[in-house]
Protein backbone atom coordinates (compact mmCIF):
# COMPACT_ATOMS: atom_id res chain seq x y z
CA UNK A 1 0.00 0.00 0.00
CA UNK A 2 1.35 3.41 -0.97
CA UNK A 3 -0.33 6.79 -1.37
CA UNK A 4 0.00 10.53 -0.97
CA UNK A 5 -2.83 12.50 0.69
CA UNK A 6 -3.57 16.07 1.79
CA UNK A 7 -2.88 16.36 5.51
CA UNK A 8 -5.93 18.50 6.34
CA UNK A 9 -8.35 16.06 4.71
CA UNK A 10 -6.71 13.09 6.44
CA UNK A 11 -6.65 14.87 9.80
CA UNK A 12 -10.36 15.79 9.62
CA UNK A 13 -11.30 12.21 8.78
CA UNK A 14 -9.15 10.84 11.61
CA UNK A 15 -10.67 13.27 14.13
CA UNK A 16 -14.16 12.09 13.14
CA UNK A 17 -13.56 8.34 13.35
CA UNK A 18 -11.41 8.55 16.49
CA UNK A 19 -14.55 9.43 18.48
CA UNK A 20 -15.40 5.72 18.33
CA UNK A 21 -12.11 4.65 19.92
CA UNK A 22 -12.35 3.48 23.52
CA UNK A 23 -9.36 3.70 25.84
CA UNK A 24 -10.71 0.72 27.81
CA UNK A 25 -11.10 -1.82 25.05
CA UNK A 26 -10.09 -5.40 25.82
CA UNK A 27 -9.72 -6.17 22.11
CA UNK A 28 -6.29 -4.91 20.93
CA UNK A 29 -7.28 -4.50 17.27
CA UNK A 30 -10.02 -2.02 18.29
CA UNK A 31 -7.39 0.35 19.68
CA UNK A 32 -6.49 1.08 16.06
CA UNK A 33 -7.96 2.83 13.02
CA UNK A 34 -8.40 0.71 9.92
CA UNK A 35 -7.17 2.31 6.69
CA UNK A 36 -8.46 0.89 3.39
CA UNK A 37 -7.01 2.32 0.18
CA UNK A 38 -8.41 1.77 -3.32
CA UNK A 39 -8.02 3.71 -6.57
CA UNK A 40 -11.33 5.45 -5.67
CA UNK A 41 -10.10 6.82 -2.35
CA UNK A 42 -9.35 6.14 1.32
CA UNK A 43 -11.76 4.70 3.89
CA UNK A 44 -11.07 5.07 7.63
CA UNK A 45 -12.91 2.95 10.21
CA UNK A 46 -12.94 2.92 14.02
CA UNK A 47 -15.13 1.00 16.45
CA UNK A 48 -15.63 0.12 20.10
CA UNK A 49 -18.35 -2.46 19.28
CA UNK A 50 -21.09 -0.15 20.63
CA UNK A 51 -20.45 2.55 18.05
CA UNK A 52 -18.59 2.41 14.75
CA UNK A 53 -17.63 5.38 12.58
CA UNK A 54 -16.48 5.20 8.99
CA UNK A 55 -15.50 8.04 6.68
CA UNK A 56 -14.47 8.14 3.04
CA UNK A 57 -11.94 10.46 1.41
CA UNK A 58 -12.37 10.50 -2.39
CA UNK A 59 -9.46 10.80 -4.79
CA UNK A 60 -10.90 14.06 -6.08
CA UNK A 61 -13.41 16.59 -4.76
CA UNK A 62 -14.47 19.84 -6.44
CA UNK A 63 -11.78 19.33 -9.10
CA UNK A 64 -9.11 19.18 -6.38
CA UNK A 65 -6.85 16.16 -6.14
CA UNK A 66 -6.90 14.90 -2.55
CA UNK A 67 -5.35 11.45 -2.82
CA UNK A 68 -2.81 9.98 -5.22
CA UNK A 69 -2.81 6.17 -4.98
CA UNK A 70 0.24 4.28 -6.18
CA UNK A 71 -0.59 0.93 -4.61
CA UNK A 72 -3.89 -0.03 -2.88
CA UNK A 73 -4.03 -2.01 0.33
CA UNK A 74 -5.12 -2.03 4.00
CA UNK A 75 -3.63 -1.68 7.47
CA UNK A 76 -4.72 -0.98 11.04
CA UNK A 77 -2.70 1.78 12.71
CA UNK A 78 -2.56 2.53 16.48
CA UNK A 79 -5.16 5.26 16.96
CA UNK A 80 -3.56 7.18 19.82
CA UNK A 81 -0.31 7.74 17.94
CA UNK A 82 -1.92 8.13 14.50
CA UNK A 83 -4.36 10.82 15.71
CA UNK A 84 -1.66 12.91 17.37
CA UNK A 85 1.09 12.60 14.79
CA UNK A 86 -0.90 13.52 11.67
CA UNK A 87 -1.99 16.95 12.91
CA UNK A 88 1.63 17.76 13.87
CA UNK A 89 3.22 16.90 10.52
CA UNK A 90 5.01 19.89 8.90
CA UNK A 91 3.91 19.60 5.25
CA UNK A 92 0.48 19.78 3.60
CA UNK A 93 1.11 16.41 1.95
CA UNK A 94 1.52 13.08 3.71
CA UNK A 95 2.93 9.96 2.09
CA UNK A 96 1.92 6.63 3.62
CA UNK A 97 3.60 3.37 2.67
CA UNK A 98 2.96 -0.09 4.15
CA UNK A 99 5.63 -2.76 3.65
CA UNK A 100 6.05 -6.35 4.85
CA UNK A 101 4.56 -7.34 8.20
CA UNK A 102 2.51 -4.12 8.13
CA UNK A 103 5.48 -1.89 8.87
CA UNK A 104 4.12 1.56 8.02
CA UNK A 105 6.11 4.65 7.03
CA UNK A 106 4.75 8.22 7.18
CA UNK A 107 6.65 10.94 5.36
CA UNK A 108 5.86 14.66 5.40
CA UNK A 109 8.40 17.33 4.55
CA UNK A 110 11.59 16.40 6.37
CA UNK A 111 9.77 14.17 8.87
CA UNK A 112 9.98 10.38 8.52
CA UNK A 113 8.04 8.20 10.96
CA UNK A 114 7.82 4.43 11.29
CA UNK A 115 4.79 2.74 12.87
CA UNK A 116 3.95 -0.88 13.61
CA UNK A 117 0.65 -1.70 11.92
CA UNK A 118 -1.75 -4.58 12.55
CA UNK A 119 -3.36 -7.10 10.23
CA UNK A 120 -6.60 -5.60 8.81
CA UNK A 121 -8.05 -9.11 8.38
CA UNK A 122 -8.47 -9.27 12.16
CA UNK A 123 -10.62 -6.12 12.22
CA UNK A 124 -14.35 -6.71 12.84
CA UNK A 125 -16.73 -6.27 9.92
CA UNK A 126 -19.14 -3.34 10.24
CA UNK A 127 -22.80 -4.28 10.77
CA UNK A 128 -24.93 -4.80 7.67
CA UNK A 129 -28.11 -2.72 7.80
CA UNK A 130 -31.04 -3.01 5.43
CA UNK A 131 -32.12 0.50 4.54
CA UNK A 132 -35.86 -0.16 4.67
CA UNK A 133 -36.62 2.68 7.10
CA UNK A 134 -34.77 5.90 6.29
CA UNK A 135 -35.67 9.34 7.61
CA UNK A 136 -33.91 12.64 6.94
CA UNK A 137 -33.48 15.23 9.70
CA UNK A 138 -31.93 18.67 9.59
CA UNK A 139 -28.58 18.48 11.40
CA UNK A 140 -29.15 21.64 13.45
CA UNK A 141 -32.53 20.31 14.62
CA UNK A 142 -31.04 16.95 15.51
CA UNK A 143 -28.27 18.58 17.57
CA UNK A 144 -30.83 20.74 19.38
CA UNK A 145 -33.02 17.74 20.21
CA UNK A 146 -30.00 15.86 21.55
CA UNK A 147 -28.87 18.88 23.59
CA UNK A 148 -32.31 19.34 25.14
CA UNK A 149 -32.70 15.71 26.24
CA UNK A 150 -29.32 13.99 26.65
CA UNK A 151 -28.46 15.99 29.78
CA UNK A 152 -31.23 14.20 31.72
CA UNK A 153 -29.91 10.66 31.19
CA UNK A 154 -28.62 8.62 34.09
CA UNK A 155 -24.90 8.29 34.80
CA UNK A 156 -25.49 5.03 36.65
CA UNK A 157 -24.10 2.23 34.47
CA UNK A 158 -25.89 -0.44 36.53
CA UNK A 159 -29.08 0.57 34.72
CA UNK A 160 -27.80 1.04 31.15
CA UNK A 161 -31.24 1.65 29.66
CA UNK A 162 -31.43 4.97 31.53
CA UNK A 163 -28.09 6.10 30.09
CA UNK A 164 -29.81 6.47 26.73
CA UNK A 165 -32.43 8.62 25.00
CA UNK A 166 -35.71 7.02 23.94
CA UNK A 167 -36.72 7.67 20.30
CA UNK A 168 -40.22 7.28 18.86
CA UNK A 169 -41.44 8.18 15.37
CA UNK A 170 -45.09 8.19 14.32
CA UNK A 171 -46.73 9.96 11.38
CA UNK A 172 -43.75 12.25 10.89
CA UNK A 173 -43.51 13.27 14.56
CA UNK A 174 -40.13 12.47 16.10
CA UNK A 175 -39.97 12.37 19.90
CA UNK A 176 -36.97 12.12 22.23
CA UNK A 177 -37.39 11.27 25.93
CA UNK A 178 -34.75 10.83 28.64
CA UNK A 179 -34.98 10.21 32.37
CA UNK A 180 -32.84 9.25 35.34
CA UNK A 181 -35.94 8.52 37.46
CA UNK A 182 -35.77 11.87 39.26
CA UNK A 183 -36.32 14.03 36.19
CA UNK A 184 -37.51 13.74 32.62
CA UNK A 185 -36.79 15.69 29.43
CA UNK A 186 -38.85 15.46 26.26
CA UNK A 187 -38.52 17.10 22.84
CA UNK A 188 -40.69 16.62 19.75
CA UNK A 189 -40.36 17.79 16.15
CA UNK A 190 -42.28 17.30 12.94
CA UNK A 191 -40.01 16.03 10.17
CA UNK A 192 -40.44 15.25 6.50
CA UNK A 193 -40.84 11.47 6.54
CA UNK A 194 -42.93 8.81 4.89
CA UNK A 195 -45.98 8.40 7.18
CA UNK A 196 -45.61 4.63 6.87
CA UNK A 197 -42.17 4.80 8.52
CA UNK A 198 -42.49 4.46 12.27
CA UNK A 199 -40.54 3.01 15.17
CA UNK A 200 -41.04 2.83 18.93
CA UNK A 201 -38.89 2.19 22.01
CA UNK A 202 -35.57 2.80 20.26
CA UNK A 203 -33.01 3.71 22.95
CA UNK A 204 -29.65 5.17 21.92
CA UNK A 205 -26.81 5.85 24.35
CA UNK A 206 -26.56 9.47 25.46
CA UNK A 207 -22.78 9.30 25.15
CA UNK A 208 -23.16 8.10 21.58
CA UNK A 209 -25.54 10.95 20.72
CA UNK A 210 -23.18 13.53 22.21
CA UNK A 211 -20.35 12.17 20.05
CA UNK A 212 -22.67 12.27 17.04
CA UNK A 213 -23.41 15.95 17.73
CA UNK A 214 -19.70 16.77 17.48
CA UNK A 215 -19.54 15.30 13.98
CA UNK A 216 -22.61 17.03 12.53
CA UNK A 217 -21.53 20.28 10.80
CA UNK A 218 -23.25 23.59 11.60
CA UNK A 219 -24.27 24.44 8.03
CA UNK A 220 -27.78 22.93 8.04
CA UNK A 221 -26.42 19.59 6.87
CA UNK A 222 -29.11 16.95 6.36
CA UNK A 223 -28.63 13.68 8.24
CA UNK A 224 -30.04 10.41 6.92
CA UNK A 225 -31.04 8.03 9.72
CA UNK A 226 -31.54 4.31 9.13
CA UNK A 227 -33.20 2.35 11.93
CA UNK A 228 -32.90 -1.45 12.01
CA UNK A 229 -33.60 -4.14 14.63
CA UNK A 230 -30.51 -3.62 16.75
CA UNK A 231 -28.54 -0.89 14.99
CA UNK A 232 -29.09 2.68 13.86
CA UNK A 233 -27.01 4.30 11.11
CA UNK A 234 -26.47 8.05 10.71
CA UNK A 235 -25.21 9.27 7.32
CA UNK A 236 -23.55 12.70 7.38
CA UNK A 237 -21.85 13.77 4.14
CA UNK A 238 -19.03 11.23 3.79
CA UNK A 239 -19.34 9.91 7.35
CA UNK A 240 -21.22 6.77 8.44
CA UNK A 241 -21.98 6.57 12.17
CA UNK A 242 -23.30 3.22 13.47
CA UNK A 243 -24.72 2.78 16.96
CA UNK A 244 -26.10 -0.20 18.83
CA UNK A 245 -29.69 0.14 20.05
CA UNK A 246 -30.53 -0.83 23.64
CA UNK A 247 -33.33 -3.27 24.27
CA UNK A 248 -35.83 -1.49 26.48
CA UNK A 249 -37.06 -2.92 29.73
CA UNK A 250 -39.64 -0.67 31.36
CA UNK A 251 -38.70 -1.93 34.83
CA UNK A 252 -35.39 -0.08 34.51
CA UNK A 253 -37.25 3.22 34.37
CA UNK A 254 -37.51 3.04 38.17
CA UNK A 255 -33.80 2.76 38.92
CA UNK A 256 -32.36 4.88 41.73
CA UNK A 257 -29.72 7.58 42.02
CA UNK A 258 -28.75 9.22 45.30
CA UNK A 259 -27.12 12.62 44.64
CA UNK A 260 -29.06 15.58 46.04
CA UNK A 261 -28.63 19.36 45.79
CA UNK A 262 -31.84 20.35 47.57
CA UNK A 263 -33.44 23.75 46.99
CA UNK A 264 -36.84 24.80 48.39
CA UNK A 265 -39.41 26.87 46.53
CA UNK A 266 -42.34 28.60 48.25
CA UNK A 267 -45.06 30.79 46.72
CA UNK A 268 -45.77 34.04 48.57
CA UNK A 269 -48.96 36.04 49.03
CA UNK A 270 -47.48 39.09 47.27
CA UNK A 271 -47.17 37.17 43.99
CA UNK A 272 -43.47 36.37 44.29
CA UNK A 273 -41.72 33.09 44.90
CA UNK A 274 -39.02 32.44 47.47
CA UNK A 275 -36.16 30.11 46.65
CA UNK A 276 -33.90 29.02 49.47
CA UNK A 277 -31.20 26.51 50.32
CA UNK A 278 -29.44 25.74 53.54
CA UNK A 279 -26.40 23.87 54.75
CA UNK A 280 -25.40 22.90 58.28
CA UNK A 281 -21.84 23.93 57.39
CA UNK A 282 -22.31 27.03 55.22
CA UNK A 283 -25.58 28.62 56.34
CA UNK A 284 -28.68 29.65 54.36
CA UNK A 285 -29.39 31.53 51.10
CA UNK A 286 -32.79 33.05 50.26
CA UNK A 287 -33.84 34.73 47.01
CA UNK A 288 -37.11 36.47 46.07
CA UNK A 289 -38.20 36.26 42.42
CA UNK A 290 -40.99 38.10 40.63
CA UNK A 291 -43.32 36.03 38.45
CA UNK A 292 -45.32 37.22 35.44
CA UNK A 293 -48.40 35.21 36.35
CA UNK A 294 -49.39 32.91 39.21
CA UNK A 295 -52.49 30.73 39.51
CA UNK A 296 -53.49 28.11 42.06
CA UNK A 297 -53.05 27.34 45.73
CA UNK A 298 -49.98 28.30 47.82
CA UNK A 299 -47.21 25.73 47.60
CA UNK A 300 -43.94 24.67 49.24
CA UNK A 301 -41.79 22.17 47.35
CA UNK A 302 -38.18 20.89 47.43
CA UNK A 303 -36.19 19.72 44.42
CA UNK A 304 -32.69 19.07 43.08
CA UNK A 305 -31.21 22.39 41.97
CA UNK A 306 -28.84 20.76 39.49
CA UNK A 307 -31.77 19.25 37.64
CA UNK A 308 -33.45 22.66 37.35
CA UNK A 309 -30.23 24.32 36.19
CA UNK A 310 -29.74 21.62 33.53
CA UNK A 311 -33.18 22.45 32.14
CA UNK A 312 -32.60 26.22 32.17
CA UNK A 313 -29.36 25.77 30.22
CA UNK A 314 -31.09 24.09 27.28
CA UNK A 315 -34.42 25.96 27.13
CA UNK A 316 -34.05 28.42 24.24
CA UNK A 317 -36.68 30.85 25.50
CA UNK A 318 -36.74 33.93 27.77
CA UNK A 319 -39.80 32.86 29.79
CA UNK A 320 -40.80 29.45 31.11
CA UNK A 321 -43.95 27.92 32.54
CA UNK A 322 -43.54 25.94 35.77
CA UNK A 323 -46.49 23.79 36.78
CA UNK A 324 -47.23 21.96 40.06
CA UNK A 325 -50.10 19.71 41.14
CA UNK A 326 -48.86 19.18 44.68
CA UNK A 327 -45.82 19.19 46.95
CA UNK A 328 -44.98 15.56 46.07
CA UNK A 329 -46.06 15.61 42.41
CA UNK A 330 -43.71 16.17 39.46
CA UNK A 331 -42.62 19.69 38.57
CA UNK A 332 -43.36 20.44 34.91
CA UNK A 333 -41.27 22.99 32.99
CA UNK A 334 -42.17 24.16 29.49
CA UNK A 335 -40.94 27.05 27.31
CA UNK A 336 -43.70 29.61 26.76
CA UNK A 337 -42.82 30.28 23.11
CA UNK A 338 -43.46 26.75 21.81
CA UNK A 339 -44.85 23.41 22.94
CA UNK A 340 -42.23 21.08 21.48
CA UNK A 341 -40.23 20.72 24.71
CA UNK A 342 -41.30 19.31 28.06
CA UNK A 343 -39.22 18.77 31.18
CA UNK A 344 -40.24 17.00 34.35
CA UNK A 345 -38.44 16.94 37.72
CA UNK A 346 -39.45 14.86 40.71
CA UNK A 347 -39.51 16.72 44.07
CA UNK A 348 -37.92 15.57 47.32
CA UNK A 349 -39.70 14.83 50.58
CA UNK A 350 -38.06 16.85 53.36
CA UNK A 351 -38.59 16.97 57.11
CA UNK A 352 -39.75 20.59 57.14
Amino acid sequence: MKLSILKNELNEAIQNVSKAISSRTTIPILSGIKVDVTFQGVTLTASDTDISIQTFIPVEDDRQTIVQVERPGSVVLPAKFFVEIIKKLPSQDVEIEVKEHFQTFLRSGTTDIQMVGLDPEEYPVLPSIEENQVITVNGDLLKTMIKQTAFAISSNETTPILTGVLWNLSEGNLKFVSTDRHRLASRTADIQADPDIRFTNVVISGKTLNELSKIIPDQNTMVDIVVADNQVLFKIDRVLFYSRIYAIDRAYLLSREDKTNIVRLQTKEDGTIEISSSSSELGRVTEQLDVKEFNGDPLRIAFNSKYMLDVLKVVECENIFIGFTGAMSPIIIKPTEHVSSLHLILPYRTTN
